[in-house]
This record gives structure tokens, sequence and C-alpha cells, in this order.
């Protein structure tokens, strides 16, 4: 009961969060708009009671529970952290409209389907190690495909010429397109190291049930990887940026968690 507590009150705290930031994207001149970094108080009190309740969630006495709810939970949770980090020194913190309330929907997802799936030998620390890798390598370009959705709006709106109050609030286009490489750079490092990583423990693909798993991920590597050298040699930018990223990003969520739902809900692996 106590874990649950905590856990609807994380959910509350990030829906407070992504209101507060829209209120202010939405309506800056309003007088109860709040100062940017008191938007931005409720999303760090819920990565702390989130933090306290994902730890006894994935912590059990027989191992490390990596359920499908329960990843999905520790993903919302990453990529609030990894935004609420960036956006103290980067214009990021308009994402949060977004993602703070999907945090808080995986958090109650992981408390109204809760299960059990243990990590095959938890005591290895390189396997433990792959795995948050691969999660903090899906939140950062999670993030970058938000970031995708976002610019392209932008665009839309400027190239019909009606930028409204929405499209004035963020950062000029440029600013926008370089943020979205940057956490795509982070991003296809991060997963370049999981991928590694996975291989060392990769002994048979279809005894481990992780064949299409290791494909499409390998596929989302390469279309990040063949993306990056476009904007490095010829400056892709603008829908063809936001094509790629959204097409890799696709391909990494039927990797991590298309597979993971098939294997849990379907094959019951």
């Amino acid at each position: 009961m106590h874990n649950q507590l905590l856990a609807l009150a994380a959910v509350a705290c990030y829906f407070a969060g992504g209101a507060l930031i829209a209120l202010r994207l939405l309506r800056p001149d309003h007088p109860l708009t709040p100062a940017r970094n008191l938007a931005l108080l409720p999303g760090f009190a819920a990565l702390l009671l989130h933090l306290v309740s994902l730890y006894q969630e994935l912590m059990t006495p027989v191992g490390l529970n990596l359920s499908f709810f329960s990843v999905g939970a520790l993903v919302g949770w990453t990529v609030v952290l990894v935004l609420l980090l960036s956006a103290l020194t980067k214009p990021v913190e308009n994402l949060g409209i977004l993602l703070m309330p999907m945090a808080g929907i995986t958090v109650i997802l992981a408390l109204r389907f809760p299960d059990l799936t243990l990590l095959s030998d938890s005591s290895q620390t390189g396997l433990t190690l792959h795995v948050l890798l691969s999660v903090l390598a899906y939140s950062l370009l999670m993030l970058a495909a938000v970031q995708a959705l976002l610019l392209a709006v932008q665009e839309k709106h400027l190239h019909n010429r009606h930028p409204g109050g929405f499209v004035r609030a963020l950062p000029p286009l440029q600013t926008m397109e370089t943020l979205l490489f940057e956490m795509i750079g982070a991003g296809f490092f991060i997963l370049s190291l999981a991928l590694l990583s996975g291989f060392a423990f990769l002994e048979d693909m279809l005894a481990q049930h992780v064949a299409h798993k290791t494909a499409l991920s390998l596929i989302s590597w390469l279309v990040f990887a063949i993306l990056l050298m476009g904007r490095f040699k010829f400056g892709w930018r603008g829908r063809t940026a936001i094509k790629w990223t959204l097409s890799g990003f696709g391909l990494l969520a039927l990797a991590y968690f298309g597979s993971k739902f098939v294997l849990e809900f379907v094959l019951r692996v």
C-alpha cells in the first residue's frame, strides 16, 4: 500500500508538471503562469517519488524484475530525468507537455498490471549494465522523436505563415534542429554501446528469443547512422531529418517493446 501511495503521488506530480509547462507555453502572459524553474519543480518531485516506488518494484528478493510494464515505467522515469537535466541548460522543457503525462501513464499501467519477469541472471553485472544502457538509449532517442514531432509542427506553421502563440513560444527553428541532432547523437552513441554489450551475452538468438529484437535494433542503429552521416555530409534537415528520426525510433520501439509484448503476452515465454 505504501508503494502504491508513492506511485500515485508521482503520477499527480507528473501531470501537474506537464500542465504547468503547457500553461507557460500556451498562456505565457497569464497572471497565474509560473516562472520556468517553478514549473519544473513538480517534475523533480515526481522523479523522486517515482524512483522510490520503482526501486521497490524492480529490485525484488528473487532478482531484477524486468516485466513489460515495469520496464515501461523505468523508461518513463529515465526520459523525464534526461529531459529535466537537459532543461537546466537547454530550452527543451516544452517536451514535458507530452512526456511527463506519458511517464505518469507508465506508472499507472505498472500499478494496474503487476507482473514478475526476472532477468535471466541478474548476478551478471555486465548483463545489468546492458539493460541500463538499452533503457538510456531508448529514452534519449524517444526524446529525439518527440522533438522531431514538435519540429514538424513548428515547420508546418512557419511554412503556412501562421505562427500562432504556441509556435512563437518555441525556440528558433535552427535551435530546435540543433537540439534534435544533439539528442540523436547522444542516443546513437549509447545505443552503440548497448548493442556491443548485448553481443557479449548473445549465444543463440533463437533459443534466447532475441532474434527479432536484435535485427530491429541493428536496423534502427543503421537508420540513425545514415541520418547522422547525411547531416554531416549533406546538411540534412527539416522534413528529411524528421522522417528518418521517426522511422529509426519506430523500429527501436518495435525492437524493445514490440518483441517484449509478443514474448510476454502472446507467446508467454
